[in-house]
This record gives structure tokens, sequence and C-alpha cells, in this order.
């Protein structure tokens, strides 16, 4: 692996979790390597909410050079969200990932989640396969690639715990470097998982779920935001624009001005 690759998968190995938030533009990329995180992914939810769409309304191209200008943009890896690499069969995608690769990225994840059109979690089986696939290709970037492999179960709906470990038990079988099953809160559940496979393992964090140190203590090797800063953004927004049609004042110039600050310290250098 190229330094860049190599430092990524080696901040899954430190004495704490990797603390890796999603930005959605090169500019909130640029700001978050500022405040001193040492790896990003994108999020597909918060890129296409910059698009006007909702998550899964993305199309291959449009991912992966939105992939690429936040890579260029900042010096730490990038990881990009790729869904379910945009392909229901092997082939597909790894030629998703070799382009990631290309782009630039440092890694990307493969979901086993079909979409929202047909809202179906792929056979284990061919899952097992798509993950193979995503290996073979990442391991013959020039540049080195990491993968994560996501089991999406539990963040649609299916609270099969037995079933999201066997399934990340093959993804880890399969070649995958990092593992990720989004949508578990419960503490136990997620001992459960690191605790019966080898590599790494991202936790996307929801409200109401265990502080870093105690997912740290769990056994968690990164936490990942998703698109929780994108809309928290967006919150921003909406409050501001309330205030200022609703009630004609503004308030909201407080946290603009905390925004402004940062981006004159973060764009400045």
């Amino acid at each position: 692996m190229t330094e860049l690759a190599q430092r990524f998968l080696e901040l899954h190995r430190g004495d704490r979790p990797l603390l890796m938030p999603n930005p959605w533009d090169v500019g909130s990329a640029v700001l978050l390597e500022s405040l001193g995180f040492e790896a990003l992914a994108t999020t597909s939810s918060g890129f296409a909410a910059t698009l006007g769409r909702l998550d899964g309304g993305v199309t291959r191209d449009e991912a992966i050079e939105h992939g690429r200008a936040v890579a260029e943009a900042v010096s730490v890896p990038v990881s990009a969200d790729l869904e379910n690499c945009f392909a229901d069969e092997p082939e597909g995608v790894a030629e998703t990932v070799r382009l990631a690769a290309e782009a630039g990225l440092a890694g990307c994840s493969v979901e086993d989640y079909g979409g929202p059109e047909n809202d179906t979690i792929y056979d284990a089986g061919l899952a097992a396969e798509r993950v193979r696939a995503a290996a073979e290709a990442a391991r013959a970037a020039p540049d080195g690639f990491v993968l994560t492999a996501r089991a999406e179960n539990h963040i649609h709906g299916r609270d099969d715990l037995a079933d999201t470990i066997a399934r990340l038990q093959s993804y880890q079988e399969a070649g995958a470097d990092v593992l990720f099953a989004p949508g578990l809160r419960e503490l136990s559940d997620i001992r459960e998982v690191t605790g019966a496979v080898n590599l790494p393992v991202n936790v996307l964090v929801l409200p109401g779920m265990p502080s870093v140190s105690e997912l740290a203590d769990a056994g968690v090797s990164r936490i990942s935001v998703g698109g929780a800063f994108a809309f928290a953004a967006l919150g921003a927004a909406t409050e501001a624009a309330r205030e200022l049609r609703e009630d004609g004042t503004y308030g909201y110039w407080e946290t603009a001005a905390k925004g402004a600050k940062a981006a004159r310290e973060a764009f400045g250098g």
C-alpha cells in the first residue's frame, strides 16, 4: 500500500477508536480536517442532500466524482460511502471499487442492501461473493485500498443479530479490511459483534448510544456519524430561516458567526 492507504488502515489499530466524521462537500471536508480529524468518509445521504435528493438518489459517476473532489481537497485519507457499489452482481461491484481507487480514495464501503427500489438484503451467499469481488479489486489497486464491508440488517429494520454476525464473519473470510453493521445501538450487541470477528469494527453513532469511551471499551475500532453533520447544518439553516420569516429577528447570526470564524481559519491557510 502507499502511505495514504497504509496510514488509513493503521488508524484502525490505535489505543482509541478512529473518529471518522462524514463531510458532505469539499468545504465541510476541509473544515473537518482543520479541526484535527485524521480520516474522513463521504456520506451518501449528506451528498444526496446537496443535490436536492434523498439517499439512494445519486449515480455512480456522481458519487465517484464527489469522492475524487473530497480526496483532492484534503491530505488525510478519505473513504467513500458507495452504497451497494451501484451493482447487484459481483462484476459491477468490482468495477465500482476499481473506479474509486482510480479516483484517489483510500477506501470505500460496500453494502449488502439492494437499495430503496426493492428494499431487500442480498442473499448471504451473493453478499459474500460481492465482498470477495470488491476485495480482489481492492487488492489489485496500485496504491492500495481499504475495503469496508457493511451488513445492513439493523439500519433497515431487520433486527437479526445472529444473521448480522454470520454475514460479517463471511465478509471477513471474503477479504474485507473493516466490518460495519450500522444501526446497532446496544452495547451488549456491539460487544458481541466485536468479539465474533477479528477485523476492526466501525460503529455508526446515533442518538442515545453509548459514549466514545464506552464504545472503545466494547472493542470498537472506528466511529462514524453518517449524514448527521450534514443534516445538523440543514437543521441550523432551517431554524435560521424560520426565525427570519416568522419572528423577524436575527439571532441566527450567533451560530453563523461561529461558522464564519471556523471557515476563515480552515480556508485561510
